[in-house]
């Protein structure tokens, strides 16, 4: 009979954590699903905080022969994300039997005996040492230690030994030294093809042939129907599914609406300037890419649901069944005004500030110097798709911002693939009125290299192999280090930043704190400057050189460092 499912705190944490001693497994030929194993020789244990989500609940189940153990491990959000860190790491090599026991159809895995452990701290601001096999383990706060031998801490989730690069734009000085700016107007469509009596769902109508589709409807007035007064104005109202529009009368702009990722629908209201006779309301909707992702998305709508005219002398209207007119596609796209032969098919003229919405731009650039990678950096447009010799780059929309107050993206890469070493065509749709001087073309790359470890950090993972049952070092010393390594076989330079103490922030940005040895930098330099990769042991007789200003604190090293090639 399998043992039954044992419980006890752990004592150095005060009740905090909780261990769950689970009955041992082998694992025979696995079938296909979430089941595994038979009553045999391993044990997997599992660590979780008390009265808080386990990171890998489990739940065991007994055969009504009461002579099997089936273990079914539940995937949360959580575990996804540490499956995702190990699959990117060596712990795969070292845990593969336990960590993928759930997920092997077939195999034949008897006569190993593995024991592995996750010691999970779910307090968002304070380490825990737990207790754990007579052996004290730290565990930052909010983490998953790995130990793949019940033994030895491999992996901490937020101790993440592997180094961050810091991304530097510089501008190009020959890709900007001579750029000149065209427009064309996108012509408003007067004539439509397809018609209904209500407008279209959008997704049916572009059918992922564009992002664009125009709607059209008409409404004839007479002076009754107009408001008397100059200081009242009707009110147009148009609810949509998602994602954007923009809104003409008469051919004049009038505004635009969007929705977001969360919540795709809106409603556009504004104050409509309506004239005698017949008045012709038109909208360019897009799609946007809201949702991306989820259940049951041919179930997803989008596109404008209805139209009222609101204050009117003679009441409202509804024109949602007033008839409508479509048009798929842009004219600029059909003409293919981002191609070398579409953009000769109309007159551009010269770009002289601020442009109207709904206009085309071109204009010419040569390669950047080097061979780094290339963006365009969209400062000052507004919501649009760019083109390289023929090529989409993308959406941009530099004109939504985040709660920072900031676009999302401002940079847009460029492969150097679609990049001639002369005259390359540069073409952008933009919606909104913008000038487009502004817009440069920059060179990026990843010379600043950082570290940021503390001496809770375990050593690297892969200073340490599976030997049979056992984790084995595979290098000379074990112990934590900073590792600083070049790319593209450039040297260490110069050292930007170092700090052995307490200091904060993030690559490309490093502050002292309130304690910093002396000799941080020139311990840094003295291993690093010159080299394609360094490392810096995290030891305190290193680094203070028995000259600890703060013995009390849990020490951090940062360091920034930048890399290239050397001109001597």
């Amino acid at each position: 009979m399998p043992k039954k499912l044992m419980k006890k705190s752990i004592p150095a944490m005060e009740g905090i954590v909780e261990i769950l001693l689970q009955v041992p497994i082998s694992l025979t030929s696995l079938p296909c699903g979430l089941r595994t194993g038979q009553l045999s020789t391993e044990r997997l244990e599992t660590h979780h905080l008390k009265d808080q989500q386990k990171i890998l609940p489990t739940q065991w189940l007994v055969s009504s022969q009461g002579t099997e153990l089936w273990p079914t491990i539940t995937c949360t959000m959580e575990a996804q994300t540490l499956v995702g860190h190990l699959l990117t790491s060596q712990l795969l090599d070292t845990m593969m039997r336990l960590l993928l026991m759930n997920m092997v159809c077939k195999g034949n895995l008897n006569g190993a005996n593995i024991c592995a452990a996750f010691l999970v701290n779910n307090n968002t601001k304070i380490p825990q040492t737990v207790n754990f096999k007579g052996k004290n383990y730290i565990i930052p706060p909010r983490s998953i230690s790995i130990l793949p031998d019940c033994k030895t801490v491999v992996y901490n989730t937020e101790t993440i030994v592997a180094q961050h690069n810091s991304r530097n734009f510089m501008r190009s000085e020959i890709a900007n030294w001579n750029i000149k700016w065209k427009m064309y107007k996108e012509v408003i469509p007067s004539q439509f093809s397809l018609k209904s009596i209500r407008p279209y769902e959008l997704f049916g109508l572009t059918k992922d042939t564009t992002d664009y589709a125009w709607y059209s409807t008409s409404i004839e007035l007479d002076r009754a129907d107009l408001a008397v007064r100059k200081d009242i104005a009707p009110v147009i109202r148009i609810p949509s599914l998602g994602h954007a529009m923009i809104v003409f009368v008469n051919g004049e702009y009038l505004g635009s609406a969007h929705g977001n990722h969360d919540v795709k629908g809106f409603v556009f209201q504004n104050e409509i300037t309506l004239k005698p006779g017949v008045n012709q309301i038109t909208l360019l909707c897009s799609t946007m890419g809201f949702p991306d992702s989820g259940p049951y998305m041919e179930r997803v709508y989008t596109g404008p649901r209805a139209l009222q005219l609101l204050g009117l002398n003679t009441g409202n209207l509804d024109l949602t069944f007033n008839g409508w007119g479509h048009q798929v596609g842009l004219d600029g796209e059909k003409l293919g005004l981002f191609s070398e032969g579409g953009s000769q098919k109309v007159e551009w003229t010269k770009a002289n500030g601020v442009g109207p919405p709904l206009t085309w731009y071109k204009a010419r650039f040569d390669a950047p110097e080097g061979k780094n990678p290339v963006v365009i950096q969209m400062t000052g447009m507004g919501k649009g798709m760019v083109w390289v010799n023929g090529n989409s780059i993308g959406r941009h929309w530099m004109s939504f911002l985040s709660a920072l107050g900031q676009p999302s993206q401002s940079e847009y890469h460029i492969p150097r693939a679609y990049v001639k070493p002369k005259d390359n065509l540069l073409v952008i749709f933009e919606e909104e009125a913008v000038d487009p001087k502004a817009i440069e073309i920059l060179v990026v790359d990843r010379d600043t290299i950082c570290s940021f470890m503390t001496e809770l950090h375990p050593p690297h993972v892969k200073s340490w192999a599976r030997q049979n049952s056992h984790m084995r070092p595979v290098v000379d010393i074990v112990r934590p280090a900073a590792h600083l390594k070049c790319p593209n076989h450039k040297t260490i330079l110069a050292v930007e930043f170092a700090s052995w103490g307490d200091p904060y922030g993030a690559c490309g940005n490093y502050f002292v704190g309130n304690c910093s040895s002396p000799i941080s930098k020139e311990v840094v330099e003295k291993r690093c400057l010159g080299e394609t990769e360094c490392e810096i042991p995290i030891e305190r007789k290193l680094l203070d050189m028995n000259n600890d200003g703060c013995p009390d604190i849990t020490k951090t090293l940062a360091v920034q460092a930048k890399c290239g090639f050397n001109e001597n």
